[in-house]
């Protein structure tokens, strides 16, 4: 298990941009992960600012739910705690093909305790796949060696779209470098590309 405060800002990216960054920035790995989400059929999550995920990898995969900080360092960037469990691959798509057949699975672990302590047992008991996304993540030394995640993410309908990603646990170094590739790359963060997450894409673009 592992408990983090992520701090991240996501801008999304024409594809252009995209390209032109993915071009620009030493690549240190490029993988595929796909991603599940979870819910009740109320969006008991969703409506207490909470998402739910399993995402497999390769050779690895893991559950994830993310969850509002209630005193968080800035209000400009997305700012989560994130939960993780460790799954294997073969538990990972067991669960999700659980979840594609409708039969019903308990969340374990970490993430499973988390579930318990803050929703009810009804709620937790009716939990389903909402939607799901494939991404290709690209990780890249970006300016004064900041990690940059470069996304191409497609969801059910068919829908893609491109996605900067620059986690860090200083708000003022996300400040500088994002300053820095708007400059290079002749893009503007607004409040339509911020801080969209890709479970809210993903239940707009499900089937």
């Amino acid at each position: 298990m592992s408990k983090n405060l992520e701090i991240e800002s996501k801008t999304l990216l024409d594809k252009e941009t995209y390209e032109k960054m993915r071009a620009a920035f030493t690549a240190k790995s490029d993988f595929i992960q796909k991603n599940y989400y979870f819910d009740t059929p109320d969006f008991d999550l969703k409506n207490s600012d909470a998402s739910l995920r399993i995402r497999i990898l390769v050779d690895h995969a893991e559950q994830t739910i993310k969850v509002k900080e209630t005193n968080p360092k800035e209000k400009k960037y997305s700012e989560r705690i994130e939960i993780n469990d460790l799954l294997s691959v073969a538990q990972a798509e067991q669960m999700t093909q659980s979840s594609y057949e409708g039969t019903f699975f308990l969340f374990g672990g970490d993430v499973g305790d988390y579930l318990q302590k803050h929703y009810s047992s009804e709620a937790i008991h009716s939990l389903k796949l909402i939607s799901w996304s494939q991404t290709r993540r690209i990780l890249a030394n970006g300016p004064e060696n900041c990690e940059l995640t470069l996304d191409l993410t497609e969801f059910p309908d068919g829908y893609y779209d491109f996605e900067l990603e620059i986690e860090n646990d200083n708000p003022d170094t996300i400040k500088k470098i994002l300053s820095q590739l708007e400059k290079q790359f002749n893009f503007t963060v607004n409040k339509e590309n911020t801080n969209q997450s890709k479970v809210q894409r993903a239940w707009e673009h499900k089937k």
